[in-house]
């Protein structure tokens, strides 16, 4: 077979084939021209998800006749004016898109340039063109697709549904209209308006359009400079995820992208504060020198390669982490929002109908027959202490104080169900999981104390069997327990002898502590880096040595949780990602008994 130059039709049939793999990469490409044009508003039309019909029409500064004619032959572009790819500042550079589409498309395009008294029209039809003609448009350009890959069946049978593609279409807008909140945005198909985005002034107020809520109170706002990168966006609060990544938004240089370098730098920031199947919600913006990114690696122009990638993961692990301990105990609006939906008003029994008398009683201040331990489990602040403690049979007075004087999670007003503390704040309430909560401040403790753990020896060194394959796990890493205040020695075959366990958690059962850690070490896969396994050991202890579910505190030790949890980063979640406090607002509960 002899080597023969390919028809130029066939070109652009192949170039097709890598641009375009669908009505939402066209619907890309063209309005990435259209952005390069500098229009303000664009507007997006569809029927049957694109693939009968798509149109994207744009208020920018449009082209005159001759280029017109230019526009939709191969590699024919004004986005590289120095003829240097390794300086790309524009979106749509690449050359094949028009002449692509028209090779497996119908396409017209009319457009009107600002100095020119009339707008003009050209159409393509399998790659055959047409005569330019006069045609009206009051300004800018307007590009029309109609039967999508009509020229290419194989192509079109690939296709999905036309919901299938339409979605498609709307992920794409919206990743688009993300990173450029001065340009307006609409998307309309045969039945609906789908989308419309206004013209904001700022990207959060773009990014609150998009997320259909106010983002203020769900996420922490990012903010990281350094070797001539700088980095910006919000990164949702570990209590608010998803249970996919559909919703990571990613940008360089304001062009949307899909990295797995910058997947997984979200994934690592975020490690320890959520659960392994869920995922944060992040709008993450990356500016840097348009020398040191190359974004021609993908011809749909989706993924891009860095000129030296540690830096930026680096930097974007930095930036996500920050503004999560900026953000410090705060929990997401919805789980307050969720529960305060969760109310609901019954009708109480009458007297005469029900002879049960209730017996209420301020859960602090009790008598009990477990020895209080306000001393061993928390560090007691006075400052916030309220008046000594008291019961229910003396009809006392809470305990008075000032609006300014409140904490941010206010003082502790009873317990309930032996789980769950109920605090006062200045504008409402607050409930707070007593063992998530601890949890995690002992989690933090155990972590922070790496290598330098207090220790408490035991008088007895408590000897505890387990499988073979098991005691040799946990011994692999003794070096490594024992930095956090656990020393274990080998006791024979399948057994460990355990003479000291980290001082925070010594009231724990040693015996269930080790067989727990033992299983948690076995399953460790081996891909898993020595710091992961050290933190996934530091949660196991942490939960061993939290307060449990069903022990009764007093007040000073239900006020000394919520100081430490105030001081403590991240406590707005326990280890497995799940709230630990949620608050609702004395307005809100005012609106549940009819009072705003």
């Amino acid at each position: 077979m002899t080597i023969r130059i390919l028809d130029s039709n066939l070109v652009n049939q192949i170039a097709a084939g890598e641009v375009l793999e669908r009505p939402s990469a066209a619907i890309k490409e063209l309005v990435e021209n259209a952005i390069d044009a500098g229009a303000s508003r664009i507007d997006v039309a569809i029927e049957e998800g694109g693939k009968s019909f798509l149109s994207v029409t744009d208020d920018g500064f449009g082209m005159d006749k001759s280029e017109l004619a230019l526009a939709i032959e191969r590699h024919a572009t004004s986005k590289i004016p120095d003829n240097d790819l390794s300086n790309i500042n524009s979106f749509g550079f690449r050359g094949e898109a028009l002449p692509s589409i028209g090779a497996v498309a119908r396409l017209t395009i009319i457009s009107r340039a600002k100095s020119s008294p009339e707008a003009y029209k050209i159409t393509v039809e399998g790659g055959e063109k047409s005569a330019i003609s006069p045609a009206p448009l009051s300004r800018g350009t307007k590009v029309e697709v109609r039967d999508m890959f009509y020229a290419t069946p194989a192509r079109l049978k690939f296709l999905k549904a036309s919901t299938t593609e339409t979605g498609k279409i709307e992920d794409t807008i919206k990743h688009i209209a993300m990173s450029n909140p001065a340009i307006s945005f609409t998307l309309k198909d045969e039945k609906k308006e789908r989308l419309n985005y206004p013209q904001a002034p700022d990207l959060q107020t773009r990014f609150s359009d998009i997320m259909k809520e106010d983002i203020s109170g769900n996420f922490a706002t990012l903010a990281t400079a350094g070797n001539g990168v700088e980095i910006t966006g919000f990164a949702s609060l570990p209590t608010y995820t998803r249970g996919n990544s559909l919703q990571q938004y990613l940008f360089v240089n304001g062009r949307p992208v899909k990295d797995r370098l910058l997947l997984g730098a979200i994934r690592g920031a975020y490690q320890g504060l959520i659960p392994s199947d869920r995922f944060p919600v992040v709008a993450i913006f990356i500016q840097m020198p348009a020398s040191d990114v190359d974004v021609n690696v993908h011809p749909a122009k989706t993924e891009v390669r860095f000129k030296d990638s540690s830096i930026i993961r680096g930097l974007m692990v930095t930036a996500i982490r920050n503004a999560l301990l900026d953000s410090h105990f705060k929990v997401a609006q919805t789980i307050s929002e969720d529960a305060l939906k969760s109310f609901r008003s019954y009708d109480l029994p009458s007297a005469t109908t029900n002879k049960n008398t209730f017996n209420f009683q301020y859960s602090f201040g009790q008598s009990s027959s477990k020895k209080s331990t306000a001393n061993t489990l928390f560090e007691a602040r006075s400052a916030y202490v309220p008046e000594p403690a008291f019961t229910a049979e003396s009809n006392p007075e809470l305990p008075a104080c000032e609006e300014e004087d409140f904490p941010p999670l206010g003082l502790a007003r009873g317990q309930l169900h032996e789980t769950y503390i109920v605090s006062q704040t200045k504008d409402g309430i607050v409930i707070v999981d007593q063992h998530a909560a601890h949890e995690r401040l002992t989690y933090e403790k155990i972590k922070n104390a790496k290598g330098t753990a207090e220790s408490q020896l035991l008088l007895t060194p408590e000897i505890v069997d387990l499988p073979e394959a098991n005691a040799a796990g946990l011994l692999a890493l003794k070096d490594e327990l024992e930095k956090l205040g656990l020393v274990i020695d080998g006791f024979g075959e399948g057994a460990v002898a355990v003479r000291a366990v980290p001082a925070i958690i010594k009231d724990t059962d040693i015996k269930k502590l080790i067989e727990d850690l033992s299983d948690t070490i076995a399953d460790f896969k081996g891909a898993l880096s020595l710091e992961n396994k050290i933190k996934d050991i530091c949660a196991k202890m942490a939960c061993h040595g939290s307060v449990r579910a069903g022990r009764r505190l007093n007040a000073d030790e239900m006020n000394a949780l919520l100081r430490q949890m105030e001081q403590t980063p991240n406590s707005g979640q326990c280890i497995h990602g799940r709230p630990t406090y949620i608050e609702l607002k004395l307005k809100d509960i005012e609106k549940l008994f009819g009072r705003r």
